[in-house]
Parts: C-alpha cells; structure tokens; sequence
C-alpha cells in the first residue's frame, strides 16, 4: 500500500459535528468537498476555538530535516506519535524519512492501517495480544519491516513465548536499548546489554538486528554526557558486531534521537565508518517534534535555537484561534479556549496575533495568557494595550504531541488565510 493514496479516503468523510471548529453550513459535505471550497479561515464560517496549522511552515520544516538528515548520513523515522496524523506520514515519507516511529501497539496498528511499511517501535514490547497481531501481520506482508526495543531477559521470555504460540514464519526483530542509571527504560549497561543478548540469540522468534535508545532520558543532560552516551551506544554496537551477535541481520541498526539533541547524534554517528560493520549499518534518526516545532519547549531546546544555527532554524506552525467572549474588569480578559483545546503541560498559549472586528490584524503586545481552565484562557491586559469583546487571538503553543492530541480535524491554512486540506488525527 502505499500511504499517500491510502490517506486519500480521509477525504470521503461527512464534515458532520464531529469535528470542532468546521463550519456548521458544511455539515453535510465531504472533507475533500470542503477543502475543494478553499475557505477564508476567518471569513468562512469556521468557529472558535480552532486549531490550524501553517501550510508553509509544515513545508519548510519538513525539507530542513530531510536535507539535515541528508548531510550527515542518517536515515530519518520521524516519531509519528507526534501527530498521530497519517496525511502528515505521507508527507514525511515523501520528504525522504526512512520510516515512522512509534511508541506503543495501537499506533503500529494505525500506522500499519495506512500502509507504513517500515516501523521503528521505541518501546519494549511484551504484550501477547500485540505480538499475535504483529506476527500475523509480517507474515501476510513480507514487505513489512519491523524492529522494537528489549531491554530484559524476562521481556524476551515474553515474547519468545508469545510468538510460539503465534506462529508464523518470520521473526521478530528486536534491538537492545541502552539506558543510563537514574533515567527511563533501557539496560544499564554492557554487562546488562550482553546478558539480554544472549537471551535474544537463545530465543526461537526473535532475532537481534541492533542497538538503540534515546538520549532525552539521561537524568543530567549536557552535550558532555550525551555524547559519552552515544559513544557508549556505538562502542556496544560494535562489541556485539565483534561477537557475530548480528550474524543472521540483514543490516545492523544503530539509532537515537530525540528533538532536543539530534545535532550530537550527527555528530557522534556521522564519522562511524560503516565498512567496519560485517552488515550494512542503518543510522536511525528519530526527531518528531520538528514537524510542527511550537512556540514554546521546542522553540528553546532545538538545537536549531542556539548551538547549530547555521543549518538552519525550524518555525512553528501551529496557531490556535480563539475569541474575545468576556471582558469583566478592564485588565483581564476570557478567551473561549482553554485545557481542552491548547497544549498547557509545558508552558501556557502565547498570544501572538489579534485579529480586530474589523478584519485587520494587530500584534498581541501586552497581552499573557495567565492561566486556563476546560473550556477558558484568563489573558492579563497590560497597560495601553487593547482587546475587545469578538475579536480573535491566535495563541501559539508550547509541546505538539500534547496539541495535536486534542484535536481529531486541523485545516491547513496558507500564509493569506485560505484552508486548502484538512489532517486527521488517531488518538
């Protein structure tokens, strides 16, 4: 399957009142119908409050992180648990990505739904009613790759187990996680890695293809001890290379990388000389906020911001709309979005934008959002600055995953207001 076409159907759906946010005259038009309208997001009926994305900005971050990737010789599985999104797939697989990620078995059964034909699941799995559907699924498509976490003896009983009792022809491919005292999952050192090693290689429906893990989880994080991690990741990679642990891979995986730190997995990966390796060696990136970036978490810790911004800077592409509804004393305000529609774990809305009745749009000078309840956001009026009742404000937002997730429709919109699709998310 491939996944542009398969996202086409997405298209066949009635607007209805499912989704927040459309024009309540479009209730019986198809999604594509309406985007085939191409309508003013603020002339065309659409209501408060709306989640939009940036149909440039999606764009640019998507060509930034194929020709980053690109230049220093890493495959790209963006993080799909992000989005959620699989129009947004699509678009990733198109700018070069070598695959998506995912952190759990209901996203894999998404993703596989729409065709994704390589899935990086950064998690340890030990589900048995998972891996049942798993195993039925590589073995009706032998197209499909897939490769996930272990980082226990007992997680590969499991699911050895598991797949006896499933059958089937091919197995599993696992990876070892390495993980750092004090942080996530993962094992706690060479020692640990080998003995879980020696499990998989034991182990009738598992076979060992790499080493991985993710850097966002080291308890004390400096560009000092992030590249000692990824050093000790190659150097255990090697190790078991060294020790024909890999001898029935195709191709040896080595990945990390987050959004926060994916300069130093360029810099540690990039000089490891693959034909040391007795298979192909696969360098697995795996950044996902960068699609949407944010106004807030992201903006601040991309390497992008501060430590490498000669290759380039990412832009935030969400904006939340929402509107003026109370006015009760003259320096606080209530917009009619709250906990419910804008991300809030990692820093409140950011008021960016007023759009006057008038149509004419201001900058939101002297205006903070404050605090936010379900359905509200308290905005805090600064001295000379103005804000009346029915005017919209487009907030910015901090952390996309807890964004995206509160909203199962987002229109498109370019630079002049027009919506042009409409991306569906699978929570």
């Amino acid at each position: 399957m491939d996944v542009a076409k398969t996202t086409e159907r997405l298209h066949e759906e009635r607007v209805g009142h499912r989704f927040k946010g459309l024009p309540p005259d479009a209730a019986e038009l198809t999604l594509g119908e309406l985007a085939a309208e191409r309508r003013s997001l603020f002339d065309g009926g659409f209501t408060t409050p709306v989640l939009t994305l940036s149909a440039e900005s999606l764009e640019h971050n998507l060509a930034l992180m194929e020709s980053y990737s690109e230049k220093y010789g890493l495959a790209f599985a963006p993080h799909g648990k992000t989005s959620m999104a699989p129009q947004l797939f699509a678009r990733q697989l198109a700018y070069g990505a070598w695959g998506i990620t995912a952190a759990v078995p209901t996203q894999v059964r998404v993703y596989r739904a729409f065709g994704v034909q390589r899935i990086f699941l950064a998690n340890e799995l030990v589900d048995a009613a998972a891996l049942r559907w798993l195993a039925a699924e590589l073995a009706a498509d032998p197209d499909f790759r897939f490769a996930c976490y272990v980082d226990s003896v007992r997680g590969v009983e499991l699911m050895d187990a598991a797949l006896a009792e499933a059958g089937g022809p091919r197995p599993v491919d696992v990876v070892v996680e390495l993980g750092e005292q004090g942080g996530r999952t993962g094992v706690r050192g060479a020692a640990a890695a080998t003995e879980v090693a020696d499990a998989v290689g034991a182990a009738r429906h598992l076979r060992l293809v790499g080493v991985a893990g993710y850097e966002g989880e080291i308890p004390v994080k400096t560009q000092e001890t992030v590249r000692d991690w990824l050093n000790r990741l190659v150097a255990l990679t090697r190790d078991f290379d060294a020790a024909g642990r890999f001898a029935d891979a195709d191709e040896i995986i080595l990945s990390a990388g987050g959004s926060g730190w994916f300069d130093t997995v360029a810099e540690v990966f990039q000089p490891v000389d693959v034909t040391d390796f007795s298979k192909p060696l696969l360098k697995l990136l795996r950044s996902g906020a960068y699609i949407t970036h944010d106004d807030g978490h992201y903006r601040e810790i991309t390497p992008f911001h501060d430590r490498i911004p000669q290759e380039g800077a990412l832009q935030p592409a969400f904006r939340l709309w929402a509107q003026v509804v109370s006015k009760p004393e003259g320096a606080l305000a209530f917009l009619n979005a709250g906990k419910r529609d804008a991300s809030f774990d990692l820093g409140l809305p950011e008021p960016q934008v007023v759009r006057g009745t008038d149509g004419a749009l201001r900058p939101a000078t002297g205006l903070t959002v404050t605090a936010l309840s379900d359905q509200h956001a308290f905005v805090a009026i600064a001295p000379g600055a103005g804000l009346e009742i029915g005017e919209w404000v487009g907030l910015g937002l901090s952390h996309p995953c807890t964004a995206f997730d509160k909203w199962k429709l987002l229109p498109l919109v370019e630079a002049d207001g027009t919506v042009t699709d409409y991306i569906r998310t699978f929570f």
